[in-house]
């Protein structure tokens, strides 16, 4: 069993389907097991973690924790796959469901030791997140990402973009702090096109010109139709997060419009 710790793991990002580059194998055994160090980090990371076309990173975090418990690993090597599993968006509620339903097949000694760690490495995040955004961040399974700065000014107030993935379809996790909206936009193209949209966390809106607004909760899905103006957004008393999905088309471009007014906006529910 391939277990060498993830400290060497230099590329282990849940947000793009690229290569993992791992050296953890080689740092610890470069010299004494040079094949189990050529093995972990370019067959076992370099290879197989690498095929998240077939399974996400978050899917194979949630099977090698399980993996490891069942067996009643709970040394440094569950501890390393526990904090790539948080990287890659397996929430502390998640993770306690988890290791619960894990218990009854695999132990329930084994189930008190995985705990223990997963208390180190999800309440850890529990204490740290003491900002609005940290917390709004703790109910997704999506990343926040990075402040929208290329996106900033077709915005009134702070968003935030993680793409998740840039194959097939393209779609992202796009967040937005309470009031901030994106400009009134159409997604143009002579063929197909458009965009859709699902809630992920916290309460938004999406409208059409001339339409009545549509409130987005977690689940719901808008359809947007290509060469249709509308915006979308947060609630002003509430954080909101949607997956935006790319949808292709020909001659697909973005034509960004003016902004959404205070008086516009003010008009919402």
């Amino acid at each position: 069993m391939l277990t060498i710790a993830l400290s060497g793991l230099m590329t282990f990002n849940a947000m793009a389907q690229q290569k993992i580059v791992q050296t953890a194998g080689r740092d610890a055994l470069g010299d004494f097991a040079p094949e189990f160090a050529h093995l972990n980090d370019d067959i076992l990371f370099g290879e197989v973690w690498s095929r998240n076309d077939l399974l996400s990173l978050r899917d194979r975090s949630l099977i090698t924790v399980t993996s490891l418990i069942s067996q009643g690993i709970t040394d440094s090597s569950l501890l390393h796959h526990m904090q790539s599993a948080k990287k890659n968006g397996i929430t502390r509620t998640e993770i306690a469901e988890a290791i619960t339903h894990i218990a009854f097949y695999a132990g329930w000694p084994k189930a008190w030791a995985a705990f223990r760690l997963a208390k180190e490495v999800w309440n850890d995040d529990a204490q740290a997140a003491t900002t609005p955004l940290e917390q709004f961040a703790r109910e997704m399974i999506f990343p926040v990402g990075e402040p929208n700065t290329a996106y900033a000014r077709y915005f009134t107030g702070k968003s935030y973009l993680a793409r998740v993935s840039d194959s097939q379809i393209p779609f992202a996790n796009v967040t937005f702090e309470p009031a901030c909206r994106n400009n009134w936009h159409i997604h143009k193209a002579a063929k197909g096109g458009g965009q859709m949209l699902v809630g992920v966390a916290g309460r938004g809106w999406y409208q059409e010109e001339g339409k009545a607004p549509v409130e987005i909760l977690p689940g719901t899905v808008i359809h947007i139709p290509a060469n249709v103006k509308h915006w979308h957004g947060a609630a002003r008393d509430s954080w909101f997060a949607h997956l935006a999905f790319e949808v292709p088309g020909e001659n697909a471009s973005t034509e960004w419009l003016d902004p959404v007014t205070d008086e516009e906006y003010n008009k919402l529910p």
